[in-house]
């Protein structure tokens, strides 16, 4: 019985670690007078785009996402947030709010599981904006 379980326990880490290891991060940064930035991208299964922005409590922060794929979304998660999303964006409405905390803000891009599952791609312009 206990070997089951070992074999279970090293046979959900190996399926669990390569979508982990996917997930790529990039740092945004403005143009010099600019307050938005326009980023073309793609993704493909899991591989997840993690954008990390620094800002300050109070500004207003705007994102948006045009994507080829109706299974494109994004959330926006606050300085050391990792497990509760400001925002989520599966309702396909832009985010647009005020900053409750200073600090880096994540914005995840990623495809439903679904469409991750199927190895389905999108090409997208995420729209960031604060102000």
């Amino acid at each position: 019985m206990m070997r089951k379980l070992l074999l279970l326990a090293v046979a959900l880490m190996v399926v669990s670690v390569p979508i982990l290891a996917q997930e790529r991060s990039e740092r945004v940064r403005f143009a010099k007078g600019a307050s938005s930035k326009a980023i073309h991208g793609s993704i493909r299964g899991y591989a997840g785009v993690n954008y990390i922005i620094g800002a300050r409590a109070g500004q207003r922060m705007t994102v948006a996402l045009n994507s080829s794929n109706t299974f494109n979304y994004f959330n926006v998660l606050a300085p050391g947030h990792d497990d509760a999303a400001l925002y989520d964006e599966t309702s396909g409405d832009p985010y647009s709010g005020t900053l409750p905390e200073t600090g880096d803000y994540r914005i995840q891009v990623y495809l439903m599981r679904n469409a991750a599952r199927r190895g389905e791609s999108a090409d997208y312009i995420l729209t960031i904006s604060i102000e």
